[in-house]
Order: structure tokens, then sequence, then C-alpha cells
């Protein structure tokens, strides 16, 4: 299905080695090595996804970049992934092109977002996805090479090149990859995709443009209402330290975190509800943290982390011990929503 030649332009060079020296004095890739996509590998991963190389995933909505098949195959190959990871990185990139994701504007942004993935369904197991131990972090081929692969898209068809487009201050590490499986079995809740829509048993991705993870603990009650009170607490200090914007926040609850509420009965929607109620602030509150002087007269004005219970995402990741959970910022909420998208096979 793929057997015509590729049309990206071609180089010859010595060696594996020099292939990386070529990438990395262009500026084609992230900074880490890559491996050097060959035209076989790159029909591979071509024919794993059932593509031709010049067929159209999607289109980025404000530049109307395209971004065709063979570009998604080449970066999925420097990424380091293997051909099955394709039908994930496909869905990846038609939910980043979504027009209520904002992929323009997260990306050039000083705000420094990235492109926090979470994978829910089969395919998480038929990859090797991890979904417990070191979750956010360093424990799965496949986390990383699909998170990985968004970025080195960004940088070589969208032109998201630290200092030209990509605009952002600080940026985070999720900026090189940041990807999570839910953990779907030891966990009571309906998973991510499907309370967003996506049949049961069906594999699906959902993208929202993220600031860093914001780790908390709480490993001395049993009652839900004072373990949510520290996800609340966390969210209210992102609406103070850096904007009260409201949007899709994430909550990472880990599973000890999640044998509490599971042992009170309390669903997801309980969740959202009583985070919606509590992370909330003043903007008189804002002359605490520094920032007096932008208060004005409008300081009884309350702002919601969310605008609606609904707003919130939570998702079931992380080992087995530990009071651990995470709150997931988003970028600027209004200009970027969360985006779920069916896997094809």
């Amino acid at each position: 299905m793929s057997e015509a030649k590729t049309q990206s332009k071609a180089y010859e060079v010595e060696d594996a080695f020099a292939a990386n020296e070529l990438y990395q004095d262009n500026g084609w890739t992230d900074g880490l090595p890559i491996v050097p996509p060959t035209e076989k590998l790159v029909r591979g991963f071509l024919d794993a996804a059932a593509l031709t190389g010049d067929e159209v995933v999607a289109v980025e909505p404000v530049r109307r970049r395209r971004i065709t098949a063979e570009k998604v195959a080449i970066a999925s190959v420097m990424a380091g992934c293997r051909p099955e990871y394709m039908p994930v990185v496909l869905a990846v990139v038609r939910a980043m092109c979504a027009p209520e994701f904002g992929l323009h504007g997260t990306t050039a942004s000083t705000g420094g977002s990235a492109q926090f993935i979470v994978v829910n369904g089969p395919v998480r197991h038929a990859i090797g996805m991890n979904s417990t131990h070191n979750a956010l972090g360093n424990a799965s081929r496949a986390n990383a090479t699909i998170g990985r692969t968004a970025r080195l898209l960004i940088i070589n068809v969208l032109g998201g090149v630290p200092g030209r487009l990509d605009r952002s201050t600080l940026g985070h590490p999720g900026k090189f990859t940041y990807c999570v499986a839910e953990d779907e079995e030891d966990n009571a809740w309906l998973p991510l995709a499907v309370e967003r829509g996506v049949p049961a048993g069906r594999s699906a991705v959902t993208v929202l443009a993220a600031g860093a993870p914001h780790q908390l603990m709480n490993e001395w009650t049993r009652e839900p209402r004072e373990l949510l009170e520290t996800y609340a607490a966390t969210m209210r200090a992102n609406l103070l330290t850096y904007s009260i914007w409201a949007g899709n926040y994430v909550i990472v609850v880990g599973r000890q975190h999640r044998d509490v509420l599971h042992a009170a009965g309390w669903s997801k929607r309980d969740v959202r509800e009583f985070i919606h109620e509590r992370a909330r602030v003043k903007r008189e509150d804002w002359r605490g943290v520094g920032k007096g002087v932008v208060v004005g007269h409008k300081g009884d004005n309350v702002h919601t982390a969310l605008r609606s219970p609904d707003d919130l995402l939570i998702v079931g990741a992380g080992g087995p011990a530990g009071g651990f959970g995470a709150v997931i910022p988003p970028w600027y909420a209004e200009k970027s929503l969360a985006v779920t998208v069916p896997i094809e096979r």
C-alpha cells in the first residue's frame, strides 16, 4: 500500500551517528538522539497504519499546515516508536489539530505548554503502555516515544522551534514527552475516554495543552473531602500564582487515593462537584502573592478553576503505594480545550 518512493528529501550519510549529527546540526530534533528515518523504516510504519505517504492526516487550522502520513511516520521513527504505535500517534495528531485545541496558540505562547496525552482502551496493553509505577515518568517505551513524536512533528512540520515560532519563556520537561495510560484495571471508575463519549472497549486518546504536573501528597486521612481538599488547594495555588482563567484541569489520582474514594462510594461526578465548589479564589487573594497592583477595584470577584464540574478530567494512574496525586493545569484555558479522538485500527 506504500510501495511508492517517499516524498521527503533524502540525505546520504556514513552511518547512524552521522545521521544523528546531521539532525542535531540542523535543529531537526529536540536535542535528544534520534533513530535515522530511513526510507525502509518509514515505509514500514506507513504499512502498519495502512496509509500512503501523501495522505493528509490533519491540517493545523490557523496556518493551514498539512500534516501527511509520511511526516507522521518520519517523526515516529525518529522518536523511537515501533510501527504498531502509529494508530495512537495518528489519533494524537488529529486531536492536536482540532480547532478547539488551539495548537498554534499553544505552540507560539510564552506560557510554555506541552501536549499532555492520556491513552485509554485495549491498545494500552497491546503496545505495552505504562499506567502504574512512575506513571508520569520513564517506565515505558510506548509512553515516552508517542509523546515525543508530537514534539518532533511540531518542530519539523509546524516550525515550532524554540526562539522562533515557539516563544516559550521557560517551558517544562513535558515538552520532551508527556504521555500516560490510564489504569483502568485497578479502578472502579469509568475510563476518561468513555466519560467523554467513546464506546467502552474502544481505544482513544485525550490531548490537553498543559503546564507541568504539580505533585501533591496526603497520607493522613480516609475522609474523601479532606483528601480532595488537597487537590483543590493545589488548584487554588495555580489560580493565584499562575492564571485565574478557568478550563480543563486534570487530576491524576494515585491508587492509594482512589482506594479511599472508592471505599467511600465517591464517583467521578462526586469528585468533580466537590472540586468545582472548592477550587476557587477571590481576586483580592492576589494581594497575598505579590499581584496586588492588578487587583484594582475588582477584589471581590470570584474566579473558579473550572467553568463547570465537567471541565475536570480525572485520570487514575500511579503505583499501588503512597498517598500521591497530581494536578495538571491547562495552558490558557479558554483558548484551548481538551480533545478526545478514537484510535482507528
